[in-house]
Protein backbone atom coordinates (compact mmCIF):
# COMPACT_ATOMS: atom_id res chain seq x y z
CA UNK A 1 0.00 0.00 0.00
CA UNK A 2 2.78 2.61 0.85
CA UNK A 3 4.18 2.45 -2.72
CA UNK A 4 1.31 3.78 -4.07
CA UNK A 5 3.10 7.31 -6.05
CA UNK A 6 0.95 10.11 -4.55
CA UNK A 7 -1.56 11.99 -6.70
CA UNK A 8 -0.88 14.54 -8.75
CA UNK A 9 -2.84 17.77 -7.34
CA UNK A 10 -4.12 19.34 -10.54
CA UNK A 11 -6.02 16.01 -11.28
CA UNK A 12 -8.24 16.72 -8.20
CA UNK A 13 -11.39 18.45 -7.81
CA UNK A 14 -13.08 19.43 -4.30
CA UNK A 15 -16.56 20.71 -5.07
CA UNK A 16 -20.16 20.75 -2.96
CA UNK A 17 -23.14 20.52 -3.95
CA UNK A 18 -25.56 23.89 -2.79
CA UNK A 19 -29.37 24.39 -2.85
CA UNK A 20 -32.27 25.00 -1.61
CA UNK A 21 -34.13 22.40 0.75
CA UNK A 22 -36.06 19.61 -1.35
CA UNK A 23 -33.98 20.72 -4.72
CA UNK A 24 -32.06 17.17 -5.44
CA UNK A 25 -28.50 17.40 -3.95
CA UNK A 26 -29.14 13.72 -2.47
CA UNK A 27 -30.77 12.53 -5.62
CA UNK A 28 -27.52 13.69 -7.38
CA UNK A 29 -25.30 12.92 -5.12
CA UNK A 30 -26.39 9.10 -5.54
CA UNK A 31 -26.37 9.52 -9.72
CA UNK A 32 -22.81 10.87 -9.38
CA UNK A 33 -21.76 7.87 -7.34
CA UNK A 34 -23.83 5.33 -9.72
CA UNK A 35 -22.32 7.01 -12.82
CA UNK A 36 -18.52 7.18 -11.29
CA UNK A 37 -18.98 3.42 -10.20
CA UNK A 38 -18.13 3.88 -6.61
CA UNK A 39 -21.11 1.67 -5.43
CA UNK A 40 -22.11 -1.64 -6.26
CA UNK A 41 -25.04 -1.72 -7.93
CA UNK A 42 -26.64 -4.74 -5.82
CA UNK A 43 -26.02 -2.30 -2.96
CA UNK A 44 -26.90 1.03 -3.51
CA UNK A 45 -29.97 2.66 -2.01
CA UNK A 46 -31.54 6.08 -2.09
CA UNK A 47 -29.92 9.19 -0.22
CA UNK A 48 -26.83 6.54 0.13
CA UNK A 49 -24.98 9.69 1.79
CA UNK A 50 -27.39 9.76 4.49
CA UNK A 51 -25.82 8.04 7.09
CA UNK A 52 -28.62 9.05 10.21
CA UNK A 53 -32.25 7.31 10.21
CA UNK A 54 -33.02 10.34 11.12
CA UNK A 55 -32.53 11.80 8.12
CA UNK A 56 -33.95 9.21 5.60
CA UNK A 57 -37.04 8.92 7.58
CA UNK A 58 -37.72 12.77 7.08
CA UNK A 59 -35.94 13.20 4.20
CA UNK A 60 -33.61 15.76 4.88
CA UNK A 61 -29.89 16.47 5.30
CA UNK A 62 -28.40 17.24 8.31
CA UNK A 63 -24.72 16.39 8.33
CA UNK A 64 -22.32 17.31 5.49
CA UNK A 65 -20.95 14.28 3.99
CA UNK A 66 -17.85 13.62 1.38
CA UNK A 67 -16.96 10.86 -0.70
CA UNK A 68 -14.18 10.50 -3.48
CA UNK A 69 -14.74 9.34 -6.92
CA UNK A 70 -13.03 8.68 -10.25
CA UNK A 71 -14.18 10.06 -13.78
CA UNK A 72 -12.63 10.50 -17.12
CA UNK A 73 -8.90 10.06 -15.06
CA UNK A 74 -9.41 12.99 -12.58
CA UNK A 75 -10.34 12.36 -8.74
CA UNK A 76 -13.75 14.00 -7.93
CA UNK A 77 -14.46 14.88 -4.02
CA UNK A 78 -17.88 15.85 -3.53
CA UNK A 79 -19.14 17.48 -0.32
CA UNK A 80 -23.03 16.95 -0.12
CA UNK A 81 -24.23 19.59 2.31
CA UNK A 82 -27.73 20.40 3.65
CA UNK A 83 -30.43 22.70 2.40
CA UNK A 84 -32.10 23.79 5.32
CA UNK A 85 -31.97 27.28 6.71
CA UNK A 86 -30.64 26.22 10.52
CA UNK A 87 -28.21 24.18 8.74
CA UNK A 88 -26.08 27.00 7.04
CA UNK A 89 -23.17 26.22 10.01
CA UNK A 90 -22.79 23.04 8.23
CA UNK A 91 -22.84 24.55 4.53
CA UNK A 92 -20.05 27.01 5.46
CA UNK A 93 -17.82 24.37 6.84
CA UNK A 94 -17.85 22.55 3.71
CA UNK A 95 -17.64 25.53 1.14
CA UNK A 96 -14.33 25.68 2.93
CA UNK A 97 -12.77 22.36 1.99
CA UNK A 98 -13.84 23.21 -1.74
CA UNK A 99 -12.69 25.25 -4.76
CA UNK A 100 -16.01 25.19 -6.64
CA UNK A 101 -19.38 24.63 -6.26
CA UNK A 102 -22.62 22.89 -7.80
CA UNK A 103 -25.55 25.50 -7.43
CA UNK A 104 -28.70 22.91 -8.06
CA UNK A 105 -31.90 24.63 -8.79
CA UNK A 106 -35.44 23.13 -9.23
CA UNK A 107 -36.19 23.50 -12.83
CA UNK A 108 -40.47 23.65 -11.56
CA UNK A 109 -39.33 25.73 -8.46
CA UNK A 110 -36.84 28.45 -9.49
CA UNK A 111 -34.23 30.27 -7.24
CA UNK A 112 -35.83 29.82 -3.74
CA UNK A 113 -34.29 31.44 -0.77
CA UNK A 114 -31.74 29.91 0.40
CA UNK A 115 -30.33 29.09 -3.31
CA UNK A 116 -29.62 33.24 -2.79
CA UNK A 117 -28.30 32.46 0.97
CA UNK A 118 -25.89 29.67 -0.01
CA UNK A 119 -25.02 30.98 -3.94
CA UNK A 120 -24.15 34.31 -1.90
CA UNK A 121 -21.87 32.26 0.47
CA UNK A 122 -19.90 30.31 -1.70
CA UNK A 123 -19.18 33.43 -3.68
CA UNK A 124 -17.91 35.25 -0.48
CA UNK A 125 -15.43 31.79 -0.02
CA UNK A 126 -14.18 32.87 -4.03
CA UNK A 127 -15.60 29.63 -4.98
CA UNK A 128 -16.04 28.31 -8.96
CA UNK A 129 -19.76 27.71 -9.44
CA UNK A 130 -21.60 25.48 -11.74
CA UNK A 131 -25.16 26.10 -12.34
CA UNK A 132 -27.42 23.01 -13.39
CA UNK A 133 -31.21 23.25 -13.54
CA UNK A 134 -32.58 19.98 -12.09
CA UNK A 135 -35.81 17.54 -12.24
CA UNK A 136 -36.35 18.28 -16.21
CA UNK A 137 -37.98 15.15 -16.43
CA UNK A 138 -41.43 16.81 -14.57
CA UNK A 139 -44.26 17.99 -16.38
CA UNK A 140 -44.02 21.83 -14.48
CA UNK A 141 -40.34 22.45 -15.48
CA UNK A 142 -39.84 26.07 -17.26
CA UNK A 143 -35.89 25.54 -17.68
CA UNK A 144 -35.79 28.91 -19.84
CA UNK A 145 -37.69 30.57 -17.13
CA UNK A 146 -35.77 29.76 -14.57
CA UNK A 147 -32.22 30.34 -16.63
CA UNK A 148 -33.15 34.09 -17.02
CA UNK A 149 -34.04 33.90 -13.56
CA UNK A 150 -30.54 33.08 -12.88
CA UNK A 151 -29.07 35.52 -15.19
CA UNK A 152 -31.21 38.06 -13.78
CA UNK A 153 -30.93 37.66 -9.99
CA UNK A 154 -27.70 36.25 -9.42
CA UNK A 155 -25.59 37.43 -12.76
CA UNK A 156 -24.94 33.83 -13.71
CA UNK A 157 -24.82 33.07 -18.06
CA UNK A 158 -28.00 31.80 -18.94
CA UNK A 159 -25.89 29.56 -21.86
CA UNK A 160 -23.82 27.80 -18.71
CA UNK A 161 -26.53 26.59 -16.77
CA UNK A 162 -26.78 22.83 -17.71
CA UNK A 163 -29.97 20.81 -17.57
CA UNK A 164 -30.09 17.42 -15.49
CA UNK A 165 -32.07 15.19 -14.23
CA UNK A 166 -30.76 13.75 -10.90
CA UNK A 167 -33.54 11.24 -10.91
CA UNK A 168 -32.54 9.88 -14.44
CA UNK A 169 -29.64 10.26 -14.36
CA UNK A 170 -29.79 12.49 -17.93
CA UNK A 171 -26.68 15.07 -18.22
CA UNK A 172 -24.98 14.34 -14.73
CA UNK A 173 -22.36 12.88 -16.92
CA UNK A 174 -21.86 15.79 -19.00
CA UNK A 175 -21.88 18.22 -15.54
CA UNK A 176 -18.97 16.23 -14.37
CA UNK A 177 -16.79 17.10 -17.55
CA UNK A 178 -18.17 20.66 -16.35
CA UNK A 179 -17.13 20.27 -12.88
CA UNK A 180 -13.90 19.32 -14.41
CA UNK A 181 -13.26 21.85 -17.12
CA UNK A 182 -14.43 25.06 -14.52
CA UNK A 183 -13.35 24.33 -11.20
CA UNK A 184 -9.53 24.77 -10.63
CA UNK A 185 -7.52 21.59 -8.89
CA UNK A 186 -6.41 22.69 -5.55
CA UNK A 187 -3.31 24.52 -5.17
CA UNK A 188 -0.67 23.77 -2.18
CA UNK A 189 2.79 22.90 -1.51
CA UNK A 190 3.62 19.62 -1.03
CA UNK A 191 7.18 20.01 0.83
CA UNK A 192 5.47 23.15 2.87
CA UNK A 193 5.34 22.25 6.24
CA UNK A 194 1.98 20.09 7.05
CA UNK A 195 -1.49 22.09 7.36
CA UNK A 196 -4.78 20.16 7.21
CA UNK A 197 -8.33 21.87 8.06
CA UNK A 198 -10.88 19.26 9.97
CA UNK A 199 -14.05 20.40 8.95
CA UNK A 200 -16.47 17.62 10.85
CA UNK A 201 -15.56 14.78 13.47
CA UNK A 202 -17.68 12.65 15.14
CA UNK A 203 -17.39 10.27 18.04
CA UNK A 204 -16.53 6.84 17.63
CA UNK A 205 -17.03 4.62 20.76
CA UNK A 206 -14.15 2.06 19.86
CA UNK A 207 -11.59 4.29 18.15
CA UNK A 208 -12.49 7.55 19.43
CA UNK A 209 -12.25 10.88 17.52
CA UNK A 210 -12.78 10.13 13.51
CA UNK A 211 -12.36 13.83 11.70
CA UNK A 212 -12.90 15.11 8.35
CA UNK A 213 -9.95 16.24 7.48
CA UNK A 214 -8.62 18.93 3.72
CA UNK A 215 -5.01 19.10 3.37
CA UNK A 216 -3.71 22.10 2.57
CA UNK A 217 0.26 22.30 2.17
CA UNK A 218 2.49 19.13 3.21
CA UNK A 219 1.74 15.56 3.31
CA UNK A 220 -0.53 13.96 5.93
CA UNK A 221 1.09 10.28 6.74
CA UNK A 222 0.02 7.42 9.22
CA UNK A 223 2.47 6.92 11.98
CA UNK A 224 3.74 10.28 12.03
CA UNK A 225 3.09 12.46 15.37
CA UNK A 226 0.73 15.04 14.82
CA UNK A 227 -0.30 18.67 16.67
CA UNK A 228 -3.41 20.12 16.98
CA UNK A 229 -2.60 24.30 16.70
CA UNK A 230 -5.78 25.40 18.48
CA UNK A 231 -5.93 22.78 21.48
CA UNK A 232 -2.66 22.39 21.71
CA UNK A 233 -2.34 18.87 22.24
CA UNK A 234 -0.22 15.89 19.94
CA UNK A 235 -0.90 12.86 18.88
CA UNK A 236 0.24 9.68 16.93
CA UNK A 237 -1.84 9.25 13.62
CA UNK A 238 -3.36 5.77 13.86
CA UNK A 239 -5.06 5.68 10.58
CA UNK A 240 -5.84 8.01 7.76
CA UNK A 241 -7.91 7.20 4.55
CA UNK A 242 -10.31 7.95 2.05
CA UNK A 243 -14.02 7.77 2.40
CA UNK A 244 -14.92 6.04 -1.36
CA UNK A 245 -17.89 6.33 0.06
CA UNK A 246 -16.43 3.19 2.55
CA UNK A 247 -13.37 4.03 4.81
CA UNK A 248 -10.32 2.32 2.70
CA UNK A 249 -7.29 3.01 4.68
CA UNK A 250 -4.65 5.03 2.60
CA UNK A 251 -0.50 5.70 3.45
CA UNK A 252 -0.31 9.50 2.69
CA UNK A 253 -2.81 12.25 1.84
CA UNK A 254 -1.34 15.30 -0.13
CA UNK A 255 -2.33 19.12 -0.85
CA UNK A 256 -5.87 19.04 -2.27
CA UNK A 257 -6.92 15.40 -0.94
CA UNK A 258 -10.04 15.22 1.50
CA UNK A 259 -9.95 12.55 4.01
CA UNK A 260 -10.67 11.29 7.16
CA UNK A 261 -7.96 11.00 10.64
CA UNK A 262 -8.07 8.51 13.65
CA UNK A 263 -5.05 9.86 15.84
CA UNK A 264 -6.81 7.84 19.02
CA UNK A 265 -8.68 11.38 20.39
CA UNK A 266 -10.68 10.50 23.22
CA UNK A 267 -11.21 13.89 24.61
CA UNK A 268 -13.63 14.99 22.84
CA UNK A 269 -12.81 19.09 22.65
CA UNK A 270 -9.17 17.53 20.85
CA UNK A 271 -10.62 17.90 17.48
CA UNK A 272 -13.17 20.50 17.04
CA UNK A 273 -14.25 21.62 13.85
CA UNK A 274 -11.98 24.00 12.47
CA UNK A 275 -8.71 22.81 13.74
CA UNK A 276 -5.80 22.83 11.89
CA UNK A 277 -3.16 19.92 11.95
CA UNK A 278 0.03 20.07 11.67
CA UNK A 279 3.63 17.97 12.12
CA UNK A 280 4.64 18.15 15.80
CA UNK A 281 8.44 17.67 14.65
CA UNK A 282 8.37 21.00 11.70
CA UNK A 283 4.97 22.37 12.96
CA UNK A 284 3.35 25.55 10.16
CA UNK A 285 4.11 28.55 11.66
CA UNK A 286 0.37 30.27 11.28
CA UNK A 287 -2.84 27.70 11.43
CA UNK A 288 -5.29 27.50 8.78
CA UNK A 289 -8.60 30.29 8.91
CA UNK A 290 -10.98 28.43 10.96
CA UNK A 291 -14.66 29.19 11.38
CA UNK A 292 -16.21 31.78 13.47
CA UNK A 293 -18.14 30.01 16.19
CA UNK A 294 -21.64 30.31 15.58
CA UNK A 295 -24.35 32.19 17.48
CA UNK A 296 -26.81 30.28 18.66
CA UNK A 297 -30.41 32.41 18.67
CA UNK A 298 -32.79 29.70 20.34
CA UNK A 299 -32.09 28.35 24.08
CA UNK A 300 -34.22 26.06 25.48
CA UNK A 301 -34.09 23.79 28.88
CA UNK A 302 -33.61 20.01 28.32
CA UNK A 303 -34.24 17.82 31.53
CA UNK A 304 -33.83 13.87 31.93
CA UNK A 305 -36.78 12.38 32.97
CA UNK A 306 -34.93 10.63 35.48
CA UNK A 307 -32.81 12.89 37.25
CA UNK A 308 -30.32 9.58 37.72
CA UNK A 309 -29.66 10.40 33.79
CA UNK A 310 -28.04 13.80 34.15
CA UNK A 311 -24.54 12.59 34.14
CA UNK A 312 -25.41 10.39 30.67
CA UNK A 313 -26.96 13.65 29.29
CA UNK A 314 -23.77 15.36 29.95
CA UNK A 315 -21.53 13.15 28.06
CA UNK A 316 -24.24 12.89 25.44
CA UNK A 317 -24.27 16.93 25.12
CA UNK A 318 -20.51 16.13 24.74
CA UNK A 319 -19.80 14.03 22.15
CA UNK A 320 -23.28 15.68 20.27
CA UNK A 321 -21.11 18.89 20.10
CA UNK A 322 -18.17 17.04 18.61
CA UNK A 323 -20.13 16.14 15.88
CA UNK A 324 -21.93 19.37 15.85
CA UNK A 325 -20.31 22.15 16.86
CA UNK A 326 -23.38 24.50 16.61
CA UNK A 327 -25.11 23.69 20.05
CA UNK A 328 -24.34 24.91 23.22
CA UNK A 329 -25.36 24.07 26.45
CA UNK A 330 -24.96 25.33 29.93
CA UNK A 331 -25.47 23.39 33.59
CA UNK A 332 -29.07 24.89 35.19
CA UNK A 333 -31.65 23.95 37.62
CA UNK A 334 -35.39 23.73 37.90
CA UNK A 335 -37.38 23.42 40.50
CA UNK A 336 -39.82 21.61 38.85
CA UNK A 337 -37.76 19.76 36.68
CA UNK A 338 -34.56 19.43 38.64
CA UNK A 339 -31.31 19.41 37.43
CA UNK A 340 -30.57 19.81 33.69
CA UNK A 341 -28.70 21.89 30.85
CA UNK A 342 -29.69 25.25 29.15
CA UNK A 343 -28.58 24.47 25.53
CA UNK A 344 -28.22 26.56 21.97
CA UNK A 345 -29.79 26.11 18.65
CA UNK A 346 -29.53 27.74 15.41
CA UNK A 347 -33.33 27.55 15.30
CA UNK A 348 -36.00 25.60 15.95
CA UNK A 349 -35.52 22.51 13.15
CA UNK A 350 -32.29 22.61 14.79
CA UNK A 351 -33.40 22.39 18.31
CA UNK A 352 -35.93 19.24 17.53
CA UNK A 353 -33.20 17.32 15.66
CA UNK A 354 -30.94 17.78 18.11
CA UNK A 355 -33.03 16.70 20.96
CA UNK A 356 -34.52 13.85 18.62
CA UNK A 357 -30.91 12.60 18.02
CA UNK A 358 -30.25 12.80 22.09
CA UNK A 359 -32.97 10.36 22.70
CA UNK A 360 -32.38 7.76 19.77
CA UNK A 361 -28.31 7.33 19.82
CA UNK A 362 -28.00 8.09 23.28
CA UNK A 363 -31.02 6.14 24.42
CA UNK A 364 -32.52 8.99 26.87
CA UNK A 365 -35.58 10.06 27.59
CA UNK A 366 -35.99 14.18 27.69
CA UNK A 367 -38.37 17.02 28.92
CA UNK A 368 -37.72 20.32 26.93
CA UNK A 369 -39.02 23.29 27.76
CA UNK A 370 -40.69 26.07 25.79
CA UNK A 371 -38.30 27.62 23.45
CA UNK A 372 -36.72 31.24 23.68
CA UNK A 373 -34.51 33.72 23.27
CA UNK A 374 -31.47 35.90 24.12
CA UNK A 375 -32.76 39.31 25.63
CA UNK A 376 -30.76 42.36 26.80
CA UNK A 377 -32.09 43.52 30.40
CA UNK A 378 -30.61 47.08 31.20
CA UNK A 379 -31.27 47.81 34.92
CA UNK A 380 -31.58 51.20 36.60
CA UNK A 381 -28.29 51.46 38.21
CA UNK A 382 -26.92 51.21 34.19
CA UNK A 383 -25.98 48.05 34.45
CA UNK A 384 -26.69 45.36 30.94
CA UNK A 385 -27.25 41.37 31.33
CA UNK A 386 -27.99 38.83 28.22
CA UNK A 387 -31.43 36.88 29.84
CA UNK A 388 -32.09 33.68 28.07
CA UNK A 389 -34.04 31.95 30.68
CA UNK A 390 -37.21 33.75 31.52
CA UNK A 391 -36.60 33.05 35.45
CA UNK A 392 -33.46 35.18 35.02
CA UNK A 393 -35.25 38.19 34.51
CA UNK A 394 -35.11 41.05 37.07
CA UNK A 395 -37.74 42.67 39.16
CA UNK A 396 -39.65 44.92 36.69
CA UNK A 397 -38.79 47.61 39.24
CA UNK A 398 -34.75 47.12 39.01
CA UNK A 399 -35.38 46.99 34.78
CA UNK A 400 -35.25 50.48 33.05
CA UNK A 401 -35.94 48.53 29.54
CA UNK A 402 -35.02 45.45 27.80
CA UNK A 403 -33.73 44.83 24.16
CA UNK A 404 -35.19 41.90 21.66
CA UNK A 405 -33.43 40.48 19.21
CA UNK A 406 -34.41 40.75 15.37
CA UNK A 407 -33.56 38.92 12.48
CA UNK A 408 -33.83 40.04 8.85
CA UNK A 409 -36.16 37.92 7.13
CA UNK A 410 -36.51 37.24 2.98
CA UNK A 411 -38.98 35.56 1.68
CA UNK A 412 -39.80 34.41 -1.57
CA UNK A 413 -43.65 33.55 -2.72
CA UNK A 414 -45.52 32.99 -5.13
CA UNK A 415 -47.31 36.60 -6.19
CA UNK A 416 -51.08 35.30 -5.79
CA UNK A 417 -50.08 34.75 -1.87
CA UNK A 418 -48.66 37.95 -1.73
CA UNK A 419 -51.59 39.02 0.48
CA UNK A 420 -51.51 36.24 3.46
CA UNK A 421 -48.16 36.57 3.24
CA UNK A 422 -47.99 40.24 3.86
CA UNK A 423 -51.20 39.81 6.78
CA UNK A 424 -48.73 36.93 8.60
CA UNK A 425 -45.58 39.17 9.28
CA UNK A 426 -47.75 41.96 10.32
CA UNK A 427 -49.38 39.61 13.04
CA UNK A 428 -45.88 39.14 14.16
CA UNK A 429 -44.88 42.74 14.36
CA UNK A 430 -42.45 42.31 11.31
CA UNK A 431 -41.28 45.84 9.07
CA UNK A 432 -41.25 45.72 5.67
CA UNK A 433 -38.33 46.93 4.15
CA UNK A 434 -38.07 45.90 0.47
CA UNK A 435 -40.41 44.41 -1.67
CA UNK A 436 -39.08 42.87 -5.38
CA UNK A 437 -40.92 41.31 -7.98
CA UNK A 438 -38.26 38.77 -9.28
CA UNK A 439 -40.54 37.58 -12.59
CA UNK A 440 -44.31 37.77 -13.10
CA UNK A 441 -45.27 35.55 -10.62
CA UNK A 442 -42.94 35.38 -7.69
CA UNK A 443 -42.05 38.32 -5.34
CA UNK A 444 -39.35 38.54 -3.22
CA UNK A 445 -39.90 39.99 0.61
CA UNK A 446 -37.59 41.87 3.05
CA UNK A 447 -38.66 42.47 6.50
CA UNK A 448 -36.81 42.68 10.04
CA UNK A 449 -38.99 40.98 12.96
CA UNK A 450 -38.68 39.73 16.21
CA UNK A 451 -36.53 36.71 16.30
CA UNK A 452 -39.20 35.55 19.14
CA UNK A 453 -42.35 35.80 17.11
CA UNK A 454 -40.29 33.30 14.53
CA UNK A 455 -39.17 30.61 16.63
CA UNK A 456 -42.77 29.86 17.55
CA UNK A 457 -44.44 28.67 14.52
CA UNK A 458 -43.70 31.46 11.81
CA UNK A 459 -42.37 29.07 9.02
CA UNK A 460 -45.55 26.39 9.67
CA UNK A 461 -47.95 29.62 9.32
CA UNK A 462 -45.80 30.74 6.35
CA UNK A 463 -45.89 27.10 4.53
CA UNK A 464 -49.67 26.50 5.56
CA UNK A 465 -50.67 30.29 4.51
CA UNK A 466 -48.70 29.54 1.01
CA UNK A 467 -49.50 25.69 0.11
CA UNK A 468 -45.72 25.32 0.98
CA UNK A 469 -44.41 27.44 -1.91
CA UNK A 470 -42.93 30.23 0.31
CA UNK A 471 -39.22 29.81 1.56
CA UNK A 472 -38.02 31.71 4.09
CA UNK A 473 -34.13 32.55 5.01
CA UNK A 474 -32.97 34.80 7.46
CA UNK A 475 -29.88 36.09 9.37
CA UNK A 476 -29.67 37.90 12.76
CA UNK A 477 -30.16 41.88 12.58
CA UNK A 478 -29.07 43.34 15.69
CA UNK A 479 -31.41 44.67 18.78
CA UNK A 480 -34.31 46.75 19.42
CA UNK A 481 -35.79 48.23 22.41
CA UNK A 482 -39.28 46.64 23.12
CA UNK A 483 -42.09 46.88 25.75
CA UNK A 484 -41.65 43.19 27.48
CA UNK A 485 -43.02 40.99 30.36
CA UNK A 486 -42.74 38.44 32.11
CA UNK A 487 -45.53 36.08 32.50
CA UNK A 488 -45.40 33.39 35.54
CA UNK A 489 -47.71 30.61 35.80
CA UNK A 490 -48.75 30.22 39.52
CA UNK A 491 -50.22 26.75 40.60
CA UNK A 492 -51.88 26.70 44.10
CA UNK A 493 -50.18 30.27 44.22
CA UNK A 494 -46.51 28.77 43.77
CA UNK A 495 -44.20 29.87 40.87
CA UNK A 496 -43.97 27.28 38.60
CA UNK A 497 -40.82 27.92 37.05
CA UNK A 498 -40.64 25.69 33.84
CA UNK A 499 -43.59 27.71 32.52
CA UNK A 500 -42.31 31.44 32.83
CA UNK A 501 -41.46 33.25 29.48
CA UNK A 502 -41.25 36.79 28.05
CA UNK A 503 -43.96 37.87 25.66
CA UNK A 504 -44.84 41.25 24.26
CA UNK A 505 -47.17 43.11 26.48
CA UNK A 506 -49.89 43.07 23.57
CA UNK A 507 -49.86 39.60 23.74
CA UNK A 508 -48.81 38.65 27.38
CA UNK A 509 -52.74 38.20 28.23
CA UNK A 510 -53.69 36.04 25.06
CA UNK A 511 -50.79 33.63 26.31
CA UNK A 512 -51.61 33.39 30.06
CA UNK A 513 -55.19 32.77 29.08
CA UNK A 514 -54.29 29.99 26.71
CA UNK A 515 -51.57 28.59 28.93
CA UNK A 516 -53.99 28.38 32.01
CA UNK A 517 -56.77 26.64 29.91
CA UNK A 518 -54.24 24.41 28.68
CA UNK A 519 -52.88 23.65 32.67
CA UNK A 520 -56.79 22.88 33.73
CA UNK A 521 -57.13 20.05 31.48
CA UNK A 522 -53.59 18.58 32.03
CA UNK A 523 -53.69 18.82 36.22
CA UNK A 524 -55.06 16.29 38.02
CA UNK A 525 -57.78 17.04 40.29
CA UNK A 526 -57.13 17.27 44.23
CA UNK A 527 -58.68 16.69 47.71
CA UNK A 528 -59.15 20.65 47.17
CA UNK A 529 -59.05 23.32 44.73
CA UNK A 530 -56.34 24.16 42.61
CA UNK A 531 -55.79 27.45 41.17
CA UNK A 532 -54.07 28.03 38.50
CA UNK A 533 -53.04 31.49 37.40
CA UNK A 534 -50.91 33.83 34.99
CA UNK A 535 -49.63 36.47 36.40
CA UNK A 536 -47.21 39.59 34.97
CA UNK A 537 -45.44 40.54 38.74
CA UNK A 538 -48.02 40.93 41.37
CA UNK A 539 -51.04 41.27 38.63
CA UNK A 540 -52.89 38.04 38.14
CA UNK A 541 -54.06 38.20 33.89
CA UNK A 542 -55.90 34.84 33.63
CA UNK A 543 -56.68 33.18 36.25
CA UNK A 544 -59.13 28.83 36.20
CA UNK A 545 -59.31 26.49 38.77
CA UNK A 546 -59.09 23.04 38.73
CA UNK A 547 -62.05 21.98 40.96
CA UNK A 548 -61.55 19.03 44.28
CA UNK A 549 -62.71 16.18 44.31
CA UNK A 550 -65.26 15.00 46.64
CA UNK A 551 -66.13 12.23 48.73
CA UNK A 552 -70.16 11.88 48.95
CA UNK A 553 -70.24 12.08 52.53
CA UNK A 554 -74.09 12.28 52.87
CA UNK A 555 -74.31 9.05 51.39
CA UNK A 556 -75.69 7.72 54.55
CA UNK A 557 -77.86 10.40 55.63
CA UNK A 558 -81.30 9.70 54.07
CA UNK A 559 -84.00 11.56 56.07
CA UNK A 560 -83.83 12.93 59.05
CA UNK A 561 -83.04 16.80 60.06
CA UNK A 562 -81.00 19.33 57.95
CA UNK A 563 -79.02 20.39 60.15
CA UNK A 564 -77.26 16.70 60.58
CA UNK A 565 -75.85 17.38 57.01
CA UNK A 566 -74.88 20.56 57.12
CA UNK A 567 -72.63 19.28 60.27
CA UNK A 568 -71.35 16.81 58.06
CA UNK A 569 -70.58 19.24 55.34
CA UNK A 570 -68.92 21.58 57.11
CA UNK A 571 -66.93 19.39 58.44
CA UNK A 572 -65.75 18.41 54.52
CA UNK A 573 -65.28 22.06 54.37
CA UNK A 574 -62.94 22.45 57.50
CA UNK A 575 -61.03 19.51 56.15
CA UNK A 576 -60.49 20.97 52.40
CA UNK A 577 -59.00 24.30 53.91
CA UNK A 578 -56.77 22.38 56.29
CA UNK A 579 -55.55 20.22 53.37
CA UNK A 580 -55.49 23.63 50.97
CA UNK A 581 -52.81 25.22 53.52
CA UNK A 582 -50.67 22.35 53.58
CA UNK A 583 -51.47 20.12 50.39
CA UNK A 584 -48.41 20.68 47.35
CA UNK A 585 -49.79 20.31 44.25
CA UNK A 586 -47.31 17.83 42.29
CA UNK A 587 -47.44 18.46 38.35
CA UNK A 588 -47.48 15.29 36.26
CA UNK A 589 -44.53 15.29 34.04
CA UNK A 590 -47.18 14.47 31.21
CA UNK A 591 -48.79 17.93 31.99
CA UNK A 592 -45.16 19.66 31.55
CA UNK A 593 -44.21 17.85 28.25
CA UNK A 594 -48.08 18.61 26.70
CA UNK A 595 -48.08 22.21 28.21
CA UNK A 596 -44.94 23.29 26.79
CA UNK A 597 -45.88 21.58 23.13
CA UNK A 598 -48.67 24.69 23.60
CA UNK A 599 -46.65 26.47 21.22
CA UNK A 600 -46.64 23.67 18.60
Amino acid sequence: MSTAPPVDPRRIRNFSIISHVDHGKSTLSDRILEITGAVDPRLMRAQYLDSMDIERERGITIKAQNVRVHFEGHILQLIDTPGHVDFGYEVSRSLAACEGAILLVDASQGIQAQTLANCYQALEHDLEIVAALNKIDLPAADPERCKEELERVLGLPGDEVLSISAKTGEGVAELLRAVIARIPAPRGEPDAPLRALVFDSVYDQYRGVVSSVRVVDGTLRTGTRVRMMQAGATHDVEEIGLRTPDMVPAPRLGPGEVGYLIAGIKDVGGARSGETVTDAARPASEPLEGYQDPKPMVFCGIYPIDGDDLPDLRDALDKLKLNDAAVTFEPETSRALGFGFRCGFLGLLHMEIVRERLEREFSLSLIATAPSVVYRAFLSDGTERDIDNPTDLPDPSRLDHIDEPMLAISILTPAEYLGAVMDLCQSRRAEMSKMEYLSTERVELRYTIPLAEVVIDFFDALKSRTKGYASLDYEPHGYVTSPLVRVDVLINHEPVDAFSTIVHRANAEYYGRKMVERLRALIPRQMFDVPIQAAIGGRVIARETVKARRKDVLAKCYGGDITRKRKLLEKQKEGKKRMKNLGRVEVPQEAFVAALRLEE
